[in-house]
């Protein structure tokens, strides 16, 4: 059996690179990290991603900033670009007009969301004359021009939603108003995924729902969000990155070894497109794609 399992083959030999990208990066704040941003889509357009995404903040905060980030990547780089619209404080009139906008500069797919309040920990409460939800403001892009949606989802349960069964209510309401696809929140076991990919099915939810790959860049921020979201961190991954937030080097290795084993369980039960949240930063996510196959135009994987 030992010399069965030493000469199995390797466990990204066989991988053809069949997969589909996608990146989501956030607005920069400052003339630096407008820098790293751009560096970080440059480095990564070789590997001819679906579509790039670009947040925006809570409250609608980084609302210019998102916009300037797409209109750039649109302008210089022709990779399609999918810019995020919440519902958060702003009304109808005002979200109809973003989009329009968005249209105009030849935005054709949002990533639509009800969105996050500015105040941390506050409660959601939509505007009197705006949106009172995502699946309100799907149906409202679909009135306004053809856009692709796109829309969240979430393996673990949305923190806000009562149950599963509302969660995929939820879900499955945004589907019918116009979504085409779910892109969901970060997991770090693939049988989260699995699972909610079958009770979507059986929820009568046909869109494709791609996993959200988060790459470990500091492990304190990754519990932070995972707190914020509901994630569950399993414990073998607390252990494994114990001593590293001084290493960062070795933190990256270790992290891309992480998420790529993730991809490579989640690509042997048929999933072929991937968004990774990239927070900015190209080089975890570009490691993770070459051991998947992924790789520029030319270069044989």
């Amino acid at each position: 059996m030992n010399a069965e399992i030493a000469h199995a083959e390797p466990l990204y030999a066989s991988l053809p690179g069949d997969i589909g990208v996608s990146f989501e990066f956030f607005p920069p704040k400052t003339e630096k990290m407008a820098e790293t941003l751009w560096d970080s889509v440059q480095t990564l357009a070789p590997l001819r991603p679906e579509f790039v995404s670009v947040t925006y903040g809570a409250g609608g905060s980084t609302r210019e900033r998102t916009h300037a980030a797409v209109e750039r990547i649109i302008r210089e780089t022709g990779i399609p670009a999918a810019a995020h619209l919440t519902c958060v404080d702003a009304t109808r009139d005002e979200i109809d007009a973003i989009a329009r906008e968005y249209w105009d500069i030849g935005v054709r797919h949002i990533v639509a969301l009800r969105g996050d309040v500015a105040e941390p920990g506050a409660a959601y409460a939509p505007h009197p004359q705006g949106y009172a939800n995502a699946a309100e403001l799907v149906a409202g892009l679909k009135r306004i021009a053809p856009f692709e949606i796109s829309v969240g989802a979430y393996p673990e349960k949305h923190p806000d939603s009562a149950d599963e069964v509302a969660d995929l209510d939820n879900l499955k309401r945004k589907v019918d108003a116009g979504a085409s696809r779910a892109i969901t929140q970060f997991f770090f076991e693939p049988e989260c995924f699995f699972r909610f990919r079958d009770k979507a099915a059986a929820a009568g939810i046909e869109a494709e729902i791609v996993p959200g790959i988060m790459p470990v860049m500091s492990f304190a921020s990754v519990q932070r969000m995972s707190g914020l979201c509901g994630t569950a961190i399993p414990p073998w991954m607390e252990r494994l990155f114990d001593g590293l937030d001084e290493r960062p080097a070795a933190r990256q290795l270790v992290s891309a070894t992480v998420a790529a084993e993730l991809c490579r369980r989640l690509y042997a039960g048929d999933v072929r497109n991937f968004h990774f949240y990239t927070l900015n930063r190209a080089e975890l996510s570009y490691a993770i794609c070459h051991l998947l196959g992924r790789r520029p135009s030319g270069d044989p994987a």
